[in-house]
């Protein structure tokens, strides 16, 4: 039986969380949301650029620093732009993630945030941060892959 493709529209994402973090793994979160919210999420406008995920002591998970702006059609009723928000995922994964990020140097770094059949979802990572060498190796690599790429591309003409 063939599944149907996916809709994923994809809102915002923080593509410096890449370069900064080492990704381990990855978990996908429903995202509690205001009315003015989803609207405003609708048009794109979203900033996920220092924002950060934490397990509060009642078990739940919560996003930090999200900047969604406010509704531009939005009355009294209208949202805080940088309000925390809670993230729904499963008890297991809760407990799961409470466990790894006791860990030292591990954080939950927000990856994406996008609709998936209508309900705005975000890619939830678990990360540890780089160090400095570990941005330069990694630039130095995507660096000769670009070389390789570029001489076999000119070597097949």
């Amino acid at each position: 039986m063939i599944m149907a493709e996916q809709k994923v529209k994809i809102i915002s994402e923080n593509r410096k969380a890449r370069h900064d973090y080492t990704i381990h793994e990855v978990y996908e979160a429903g995202v509690a949301l205001t009315g003015t919210e989803v609207k405003s999420l609708r048009a794109g406008k979203a900033n996920m650029k220092d924002s950060y995920a934490q397990v509060t002591r009642n078990a739940e998970v919560f996003v930090y620093n999200l900047h969604i702006s406010p509704y531009d059609h939005g009355n009294i009723f209208n949202h805080e732009p940088l309000r925390n928000r809670r993230l729904l995922l499963h008890r297991q994964e809760i407990n799961k993630l409470i466990g790894k990020v006791k860990e030292k140097g591990m954080a939950l770094v927000p990856l994406k945030l996008y609709f998936k059949h209508g309900l705005v979802k975000m890619e939830l990572a678990l990360a540890t941060g780089k160090k400095l060498y570990d941005k330069r190796q990694d630039l130095a690599k995507k660096d000769a892959k670009r070389e390789m790429d570029r001489a076999l591309k000119e070597r097949n003409r």
